[in-house]
């Protein structure tokens, strides 16, 4: 399929599974990438976290993370992968893998040993969980692990409950991102002095940068922040309130949208409250402005005082169910479902305006593109791992989990 965009001409060989590289080859191929996903045997492990499944019986969850690309199934621990692997970098300008640091080593893959000389101008994106060295090195991380060593899970949650992990997978989804800039950095290097480099994403480093506004009230202050529902440390009204029929957010920044809640609210005297009148003074007093903003909105539903905060400028939304979001009118403006005949999915948000995304179509079936990738190689398919025996098949997954660094859990 011919697609336009900002990436068009660029090919990228995928070893990535689950989440955080394959939504960061995703994004590639949405935006004109040539994008190839190399799966184990068994293939990837999001194909068999179902139900749900989607409409052509592929997991929902693969079928998130793949569309676009094209699969093919190689053992990459033996020699005849590796031929075919060695084939398809020969032209490629991208190699993205998500292995536990040190698989491709010990299959005699490695960058600094073998990659880089063979291949100077690829450009090599590894995701682990807490990368090569120090301490964690080489450990696997999953993203509600690293939820919890990190931080994150401490401070969200509510202080009756305790800490609780965000609902979705948010580590992972912000490390494919951080992979996706570094690959997108590393060949603005390379245009300008023709050379490849290895970049390199973590799980550890991207829940830690997460700790926004947390590690900086820490080191300013020494006062451990600890969990506090739905409410921000430092800002206030900044909040989940109950309306009439359901919950409602109200994000309140400085004063002037404070005056003008006040007003909407049909309560003007708490703009001129001493209490109130102030970002730092609100802070000190939060119950008690609590209270009146609850008594205030009572009467009315959620989506009418969202609706009448924003139109006077103040942040404000009712809490949508999943399916309301989707459903939601501007959901559609914007064009975030993407169609492919019978496939559904959510586009990238990173939008161009002059080379716009084309994604492609739907998430391929393992193995799908075999043929027409040994093909376009030159290969005939006895060079390449075919249905391998149940034996054989099985020790290669065990080999390739062995180096998963990502889950859904």
């Amino acid at each position: 399929m011919d697609r336009a965009g900002a990436l068009q001409g660029l090919k990228v060989v995928d070893l990535t599974r689950v989440l955080a590289g394959p939504l960061c080859t995703q994004i590639l191929a949405d935006h004109g990438a040539d994008v190839i996903k190399v799966e184990p045997p068994a293939g990837d492990e999001t194909r068999k976290l179902a139900p749900p499944y989607t409409p052509s019986r592929q997991a929902a969850y693969f079928s998130a993370l793949n569309r676009g690309k094209q699969s093919i199934r190689l053992d990459l621990s033996g020699p005849e992968g590796q031929d075919v692997l060695h084939a398809l970098l020969s032209d490629a300008d991208v190699l993205v893998e998500n292995f536990v640091p040190g698989t491709l080593e010990r299959w005699g893959l490695g960058y600094e040993a073998v990659l880089a000389a063979r291949y100077p101008r690829l450009v090599l994106c590894s995701i682990s969980g807490f990368g090569a060295d120090g301490p964690l090195g080489g450990l696997p991380g999953y993203d509600a692990v690293l939820q919890a060593m990190c931080g994150i899970m401490s401070v969200n949650g509510s202080p009756e409950a305790g800490g609780t992990k965000v609902g979705i997978p948010v580590v992972d989804h912000l490390t494919g991102y951080v992979a996706l800039s570094g690959i997108l950095m590393a060949l603005q290097a390379r245009a300008r002095d023709g050379r490849g480099q290895r970049v390199e994403a973590t799980l550890y480093d991207t829940a830690i940068s997460l700790l926004l506004p947390h590690a900086a009230n820490w080191i300013s202050s020494g006062e451990c922040p600890q969990p506090l529902g739905n409410a921000h440390p430092n800002i206030v009204p900044y909040d989940r309130f109950q309306a009439a029929d359901g919950a409602l957010f109200i994000g309140i920044l400085n004063d002037g949208q404070f005056g003008r809640f006040c007003d909407v609210i049909g309560q003007p005297a708490l703009a001129l409250d001493a209490r109130f009148c102030g970002n730092s003074q609100r802070l000190a007093h939060r119950q008690a402005l609590y209270a009146c903003i609850a008594a205030a909105i009572s009467a009315q539903p959620a989506q009418f005082w969202a609706e009448a905060l924003m139109r006077a400028g103040v942040p404000a939304g009712a809490v949508n169910s999943v399916a309301a979001a989707l459903n939601h009118p501007h959901t559609a403006h914007r064009q975030l479902l993407v169609r492919r005949g019978r496939y559904t999915g959510i586009r990238s948000p990173v939008r161009l305006l002059g080379t716009p995304a084309c994604p492609g179509g739907p998430p391929p079936d393992l193995d799908q593109d075999r043929a027409a990738i040994l093909a376009g190689l030159g290969l005939a398919e006895a060079s390449a791992l075919g249905a391998s025996p149940p034996v054989q098949a099985h020790r290669s997954t065990l080999r390739m989990r062995e180096g998963h660094i990502t889950t859904p859990l």
